[in-house]
């Protein structure tokens, strides 16, 4: 529960340095005693929940061994779910604060919220990043190809916004990075979810994410498990320019790129990822695919120049 001050990734050169607000904790290396277990710090789940209904609260949230692979860490979040009198219990864990108010899992006065007059149930926020990577594993004790556990970041205003939005809260989002993922087979897989910045609002003060075990309130069946790694917000590359006057032009139909010539021309081509990895090489004439969502960048050369298009997948 105890927040940590907004950890700050710097790059520096003999000209310029600059700052990318990352949410602390994010590899949840760190846990502390609370209640009658441990949540990892800055985090929070059932046993600091409120509500009405916090005194029937229960440990759904644990630190386990299981990591990604590649990581230099040695932790990694655990959250389940649990049946309670026949009702399930979806595993959560949030920057914000749990609010218990009804025994019907889909009932209103159930949400994750930012209190923002409080930093240990708040996550001051005020950057604009792309998109929103983390590692997952998740497995339906049922084994359920339908069932979807679930990412969901909010970045608002200065707003005690709650999630599921209520009408009064959908006015202050400035930006959403929300994904449904499926069942990884056993495999930690990496996911990469794209923010929207589609307002209304338009001033980041805060930011809420919750990750859950299933992406419907009561869903799925008891002892689902999803275990969280490694989670990053990603930034523009700094230094890269995009440009209007490329000869070709790039057309994004949600990861399959085609490229329309101006004026007959054919160019090459790299695309890299938003950390610039690349992801594809080639020409114009030909036809990428890219399955992962995110950000990515499209080079395309001439003999004397580069032309840069940002596009995103979801």
């Amino acid at each position: 529960m105890k927040k940590q001050i907004l950890s700050f990734l710097f790059i520096g050169s003999a000209l310029a340095s600059w700052s990318q607000a990352q949410i602390a904790n994010s590899d949840f290396e760190t846990w502390e005693t609370v209640a009658s277990g441990q949540e990892p710090t800055n985090w929070n789940s059932f046993l600091t929940a409120g509500g009405s209904l916090s005194g029937f609260a229960s440990d759904q949230c644990a630190s386990s061994t299981d990591v990604r692979p590649g990581t230099t860490g040695t932790k990694s979040l655990r959250i389940f779910s649990k049946s309670v009198l026949g009702v399930i219990a979806n595993g959560n864990c949030t920057v914000g604060k749990i609010n218990m108010g009804s025994a019907s899992p889909t009932n209103a006065s159930n949400y994750n919220s930012s209190i923002i007059t409080d930093a240990n149930f708040s996550e001051a926020f005020t950057d604009s990043p792309d998109s929103l990577v983390f590692w997952a594993k998740f497995t339906p004790a049922s084994g359920n190809t339908t069932d979807s556990a679930r990412v969901a970041t909010i970045i608002h205003d200065n707003y005690a916004f709650r999630d599921p939005s209520d009408a009064a809260s959908l006015t202050h989002i400035v930006a959403t990075a929300i994904k449904n993922y499926g069942k990884t087979g056993g495999n930690w897989v990496r996911i990469s979810v794209p923010f929207t910045y589609s307002g209304p609002a338009s001033t980041p003060a805060f930011i809420l994410l919750t990750f859950a075990t299933n992406k419907t309130p009561g869903g799925g069946s008891a002892n689902d498990e999803v275990l969280i790694d490694d989670m990053e917000l990603i930034y523009n590359v700094t230094g890269i320019e995009e440009v209007s006057e490329s000869p070709v032009q790039v057309v994004n139909a949600n990861g399959k790129i085609t490229f329309k010539a101006k004026e007959g021309a054919s160019l090459a081509v790299t695309i890299t990822s938003s950390e610039g990895q690349i992801i594809a090489k080639g020409n114009t004439d030909q036809t990428f695919n890219i399955t992962t969502a995110g950000v990515y960048f499209v080079h395309m050369y001439s003999n004397e120049e580069e032309y840069v298009q940002k596009i995103a997948v979801y």
